[in-house]
């Protein structure tokens, strides 16, 4: 076997199953049939198989659920059928159910009963340890037959090929089901029904606290109330023009009378006409800007 074809050989996956007798008194089992398929570990689908039923140096340890006991008895003996068990497992990744407790010893035994050495495997995935450490016991007690029912797959027939076929299936659906709760964990939040457990964390957290304005102080500011300017008296002079400077004070031309010549001013009529001044409140410019800048701070 060249160095390419044995690369292959160990990506290769075996999923097996054996079905055996009742152990006898003296502790002896029997294998009654061995189930095997070939699966591409890239696409995970069946590419071959094989079966084949094994007849037991004591047919009466044959278990009545093997209601065909004639099939049996005229089946090949495991010797006839070693090598064609050794060539499907040797060297590949072996999988299935439960494998490290039963299914890997059963064979050993058997090869070691016909002085011949057992195959070994490039590794093993014993689904039964890997969904106990990764799924968790949401589906009950993790034996196939309930594993079957709690995805919906289908019932276990124990027989050895069947069984393969399905230990495969089962891992498909964990393995969907892992990688959706990895990726989306907030929408994939198991409800918790049907026996299973759920990832949620058990303490909602709490909301969080309204942030509140603080109310902004007022500033009163002081005012001076101003007193109304009189009007001024006819003859008296004023300070013309209603500019002032930035103390308040009146700018522009001074000297300039309240009665002007009738060239100059409107006609008697008119003056008599013109209702009385009434005294204006006049507000300096310079306490107006004392209080914007107050407002402004």
């Amino acid at each position: 076997m060249n160095s390419s074809s044995s690369n292959r050989r160990m990506s290769d996956i075996v999923f097996f199953d054996v079905e055996t007798t009742a152990p006898s008194p003296a502790g002896r089992w029997w294998l009654l049939e061995f189930g095997a398929i070939l699966v591409c570990p890239r696409k995970l689908v069946e590419v071959a198989s094989y079966e084949t039923l094994i007849r037991p140096g004591d047919l009466s340890a044959v278990s009545r659920r093997f209601t065909d006991v004639e099939a049996i008895a005229s089946a090949p003996t495991f010797r006839e059928v070693a090598d064609k068990i050794f060539d499907i497992l040797d060297g590949r990744v072996w999988a299935g159910h439960n494998i490290q407790r039963f299914d890997c010893p059963r064979l050993r035994e058997a090869f070691a009963d016909i002085g011949r050495p057992a195959p070994e495997p490039a590794g093993v995935i014993d689904s039964l340890n890997v969904l106990a450490a990764e799924f968790g016991r949401r589906a009950g007690d993790l034996k196939m037959a309930t594993l079957a029912t709690y995805f919906g797959i289908g019932t276990q027939k124990h027989r050895s090929l069947d069984d393969a076929r399905m230990n495969l299936e089962v891992l498909k659906h964990c393995a969907t089901v892992l990688l959706l709760e990895s990726s989306l964990p907030h929408a994939m939040q198991l409800a918790g029904r049907d026996g299973a457990v759920t990832r949620r964390s058990s303490t909602a957290s709490a909301p969080a606290p309204a942030h509140h304005r603080p109310a902004m102080s007022q500033t009163k500011l002081s005012f001076t109330p101003v007193k109304a300017v009189p009007a001024p008296a006819a003859g008296t002079t004023h300070k013309s023009g209603g500019k002032r400077d930035s103390l308040g004070k009146p700018v522009g031309r001074t000297n300039a009378t309240i009665n002007k010549p009738a060239a100059e001013a409107a006609t008697p009529a008119a003056l008599s006409a013109r209702p009385p001044r009434r005294p204006t409140a006049v507000t300096p410019f310079h306490m107006i800007l004392r209080h914007s800048r107050a407002i402004l701070r």
